[in-house]
């Protein structure tokens, strides 16, 4: 396929409803319903806006179970004539233009001197973003309507004389799916959304009807005295102090050649062992991710907490300084701010960067709160004690999760200091299996032909202690008994002041779903396999109890007929297969040590859990299996000499006496 050329007319440009249609993310934060909603809150907060310059005290959300969305207000309406300064109709420049609106002007006797609403891109982006949009406005005696669909205009401008309880804009619209990828708005975020919007405007009733096919519900929000309501509503039924509201005006730049601003401040607070909420307003929008608000809180209160403690003598001798975690744990605080200007983060409007504020808002804070500790001793007294109480429970837990830390690191590190021990990648223990293998050659075969995902290998090297025979004190003190107790991770069941390093047994600690002992077909072999047997119901026979506890076969035999390979565990396995094969061309070898073994052959016939041979040593009776262990093994030599006498006749065949 030919490549497009690239030439001077491969550049162009999006033009009207484009700009937003085919890129919502840009304006939105998402193509999802994210950023369905945030179209959504665009429409709301310009009539939040109005609400707050004393137009109307009352707006109405309804969400139609065909998803549509319409929002109301009682405030001027919007101006939608003839604009001779720009030479177009305002409802052209407000529903059609980006970036125009009449909250640029900032001066002392502009409109909307704190809004919501500052780019001019809400109620345009929000229109080109519609499947349609229908919209009702009431102003100088006349009813104007206009209609949108994809984004253009339907019809123009209609106007007739009307009359009508009050003046309004009333906007209905449906987000179009072939800009946003769900469109389905849960009442959760309409909820959440105007309650908050109630909160931070004392005094405005948002009404909120929610339809769907099977129903409708209503809600009214209103907080008549604001963020003060709203901590007294959060602070739980005993905080450590009554609710404290403090506000203030301060005038700055966020640089020194930049003209200068207004920001009002407010802030209420209260103090709980019961809970704790932390939520930034500016200008009735919540700052989700805060900047410059969050900083400000988290110095100021900081700074006057620590100081207050200070002051008192409330801290031990050499005792660190509180931290914010610790005022948080027991602060309940809303702030709610508002200024002529404002940068936002973007256009989701979740966070505020301006300098200036931050600054404004950490002295305000700091000061109001030092006053507030001067007038107010037996709260401050309060609050000092649960803040100093939060922190020095923080600095316990964090020292006993450092200590855990260190003691299940150390746990967990302890394989790596055990010599020749090879580890598995997989940390999950009802996967993991444990190879016990006779030596370093045997161990290099086993390694190579294991499944390194879930299978470890310990070799061991030459024969251990007869745990039976030996005292606590030599078997605490061979490093190959140490080593191997270390590896399975899970402590011993043994009490003796001889154990000096392993603590009490836990079957929850052991590192391995299967132990299996892995060793030579002959004499030497099975006496090694014994002995780790012994050494494990010695010291920790709850793992041969539980079936935790494995031997792996290996064959005797080699049998090759041809390009085929057979292994017989024993001599009746290869009697029989030699009588399926032909009497000529078939080779026997006796089967090596493991260590000489190729590792194909070690996967195969010891390590592939799908062709292996494993014993589970489960004994049916512990008590006959103890017995059975000290007769063989433990200090009852006569026992042993007639046990020997009476049944050794049996194995004679099977006495290496060469």
């Amino acid at each position: 396929m030919a490549k497009k050329s690239y030439g001077n007319e491969s550049i162009t440009m999006l033009k009207g409803p484009d700009k937003v249609r085919k890129r919502p993310g840009v304006i939105f934060g998402s193509d999802g319903l994210e950023g369905c909603e945030h179209s959504v809150f665009e429409i709301i907060s310009n009539s939040i806006d109005e609400a707050k310059e004393g137009n109307g005290s009352v707006i109405e959300v309804v969400r139609y179970a065909d998803n549509s969305i319409e929002v109301t207000d009682h405030g001027r309406g919007c101006p939608v004539e003839w604009n001779s300064k720009e030479e177009r109709y305002n409802w052209e420049l407000v529903f059609c233009e980006m970036y125009a609106g009449g909250k640029y002007d900032k001066g002392e006797d502009e409109s909307y001197l704190y809004s919501l609403g500052l780019n001019g891109l809400g109620l345009c982006a929000t229109q080109f973003s519609s499947e349609y949009m229908d919209v009702v406005i009431h102003r100088d005696g006349y009813e104007y309507k206009l209609f949108f669909q994809k984004g253009e205009n339907v019809g123009g401008l209609f106007k007739e004389e009307k009359k009508y309880r009050s003046t309004g804009t009333s906007i209905k619209w449906k987000p179009d799916l072939e800009v946003f990828t769900d469109i389905d708005i849960p009442l959760e975020f309409f909820q959440d959304s105007l309650k908050r919007q109630a909160v931070v405007n004392a005094g405005i009733t948002f009404k909120l009807t929610y339809h769907t096919d099977d129903d409708t519900k209503k809600f009214e929000y209103r907080y008549e005295n604001g963020i003060v309501d709203y901590v007294n509503e959060l602070r739980g039924e005993h905080p450590l102090n009554d609710t404290a509201f403090y506000s203030g005006e301060r005038k700055g730049s966020d640089r020194a050649d930049m003209p200068e601003y207004k920001v009002k401040i407010s802030f209420a607070f209260a103090f709980s062992n019961e809970t704790q909420r932390i939520e930034y307003y500016h200008n009735s929008s919540f700052l989700e991710h805060g900047g410059a608000p969050e900083k400000a809180a988290k110095s100021a209160f900081v700074s006057a907490i620590d100081a207050y403690l200070k002051q008192n003598g409330k801290y031990n001798k050499n005792e660190s300084k509180i931290t914010w975690n610790d005022v948080t744990d027991s602060l309940v605080l809303v702030t709610n701010c508002f200024s002529t200007t404002v940068s936002y983060e973007n256009q989701t409007k979740k966070s505020i960067t301006n300098k200036f504020i931050q600054e404004a808002m950490t002295e305000f804070i700091r000061h109001s709160m030092e006053v507030y500790f001067i007038e107010n001793r037996p709260e401050a007294e309060r609050i000092g004690a649960q803040v100093l109480l939060n922190k020095r429970s923080r600095e316990t837990a964090e020292k006993t999760r450092t200590n855990m830390k260190k003691k299940l690191g150390a746990t967990m590190d302890v394989t790596n200091r055990v010599k020749k021990f090879v580890d598995c990648r997989s940390k999950d223990v009802n996967e993991r299996e444990l190879y016990i293998v006779e030596g370093d050659s045997a161990k290099g075969s086993v390694v190579l032909g294991r499944d390194a995902g879930f299978q470890a290998v310990m070799p061991i090297r030459g024969k251990i202690l007869n745990c039976y025979k030996a005292d606590y004190d030599k078997i605490f003190g061979s490093p190959i008994i140490t080593d191997l107790i270390k590896v399975l991770g899970c402590g011993v069941e043994v009490k003796t002041k001889a154990n000096k390093e392993f603590g009490d047994f836990d079957l929850n600690n052991l590192r391995w779903n299967k132990i299996i002992i892995c060793t030579d077909a002959d004499f030497d072999g099975y006496h090694i396999r014994t002995l780790v047997i012994t050494m494990i119901y010695s010291l920790i026979p709850t793992l041969i109890r539980e079936g935790r506890v494995y031997i792996a076969e290996s064959p005797l035999f080699e049998i090759n007929y041809k390009d085929k390979t057979y292994f017989a565990y024993n001599e009746r396995e290869k009697v029989e297969i030699l009588a399926k094969l032909p009497d000529k061309g078939v080779d026997i070898q006796r089967s090596k040590g493991l260590g000489e073994n190729e590792p194909e052959m070690m996967s195969r016939t010891t390590m592939n859990p799908q062709t292996r041979r494993l014993i589970q040593i489960m004994p049916e009776e512990a008590a006959a299996t103890a017995e059975m262990f000290e007769l063989l093994l433990g200090d009852n030599l006569s026992g042993r000499k007639d046990f020997i006498a009476e049944n050794g006749s049996k194995y004679i065949d099977l006495t290496d006496v060469s």
